[in-house]
């Protein structure tokens, strides 16, 4: 597998990166076995970033990953990312205090059982804190050792900018698919522009670019997913029956649909790096097929005559949802 940059000066990663919030219940039953199940295949697999976060089954995928490197000994065999902002209090959602970030950076290293994190996000903007400021907070977390790079979740591009002018962004992490391409209306080339790499969740569309979507009873057994606009309603039979030609044309190409959503994602710059969550072990591995793809200018061109810009069904988010990512325009 290919490897890329976590920002200009960023270390060497492989192409595909593993999104751990899978290591939790947020999108069905986890267990703490299975999950050291997909980092040992993560490492079979070559791949080597994994991505995770301190909200993330309130530590729980931290401390996951944590256990699996400690049994494993020796020098980690991944870049590991994680982030902070978000928390779980009705008031006050988004926290980007000083004191706050420093408090829970010292948590996740306890968990995860490191010296120091190789890139360290801010999941969401407190709106109570100019960007500038934050970014000098997380500046401080790198001068004294305790973060290699830093990162933002869900910003737009003129913010992107405002920060790289206080402090190098190593990454940018935001949804980015062919159902989701947003980012293209200007984040992508910022990334590109300020040497960003952009890191992109939910490359296979919550299962909707891959040979197993949910169903309407599945949808309904996920919190998240089951007052999505995507995964409700009418929205949701429109989008299966989408699915439905990729799949046709994943499968004429020899390929499962993940691979070719995934291959799609790779050729959309060297600075794009999906990061695909799974349970599966099977399905991780269609995901890293994709990253080894290379797609002709014909492929291409079939892909997105199949799902054209725009053609998905539904806002990404419900309203509630939208509190925190910044719109793009």
């Amino acid at each position: 597998m290919d490897n890329r940059r976590l920002g200009a000066n960023g270390p060497e990663v492989s192409v595909l990166g593993y999104g751990a919030m899978s290591f939790t219940d947020f999108y069905g039953k986890a267990t703490d076995e299975g999950s050291k199940r997909i980092l040992d295949a993560c490492v079979d697999f070559g791949i080597t970033h994994v991505d995770t976060s301190n909200v993330y089954g309130m530590g729980r995928s931290e401390t996951v990953i944590g256990e699996w490197l400690k049994a494993r000994g020796g020098e980690p065999p991944f870049r590991i990312a994680t982030k902070v902002g978000i928390q779980r209090d009705p008031e006050r959602r988004f926290n980007n205090d000083p004191d706050h970030l420093r408090e829970q950076l010292e948590g996740s290293l306890k968990r995860l059982g490191v010296d120091c994190i190789d890139l360290y996000y801010i999941h969401r903007r407190d709106k109570a804190h100019e960007i500038e400021d934050v970014t000098g907070t997380m500046a401080d977390f790198v001068r004294e050792g305790k973060v290699k790079a830093i990162g933002f979740s869900e910003i737009a591009p003129a913010s992107l900018r405002r920060a790289a002018a206080v402090h190098p962004v190593a990454a940018v992490q935001s949804e980015y698919s062919l159902q989701t391409r947003s980012p293209e209306l200007g984040l992508v080339q910022a990334c590109a522009e300020l040497g960003t790499a952009l890191v992109a969740f939910s490359p296979v569309g919550r299962a909707l670019l891959t040979d197993r979507p949910h169903d309407a009873a599945q949808v309904q057994q996920i919190d998240f997913m089951k007052n999505n606009p995507r995964f409700t309603g009418p929205n949701h039979s429109l989008n299966l029956k989408k699915n439905a030609e990729f799949r046709a044309l994943a499968a004429d190409m020899g390929v499962p649909a993940a691979s070719l959503a995934i291959a799609w994602l790779c050729a959309q710059g060297p600075h794009v790096l999906p990061i695909p969550g799974t349970r599966s072990v099977d399905h991780l591995k269609e995901c890293v097929t994709g990253a080894e793809m290379t797609l002709s200018a014909e492929a291409r061109t079939r892909i997105e005559t199949v799902l054209p810009l725009g053609w998905c069904h539904g806002d990404r988010y419900t309203a509630a949802q939208w509190e925190g990512p910044e719109r793009w325009c």
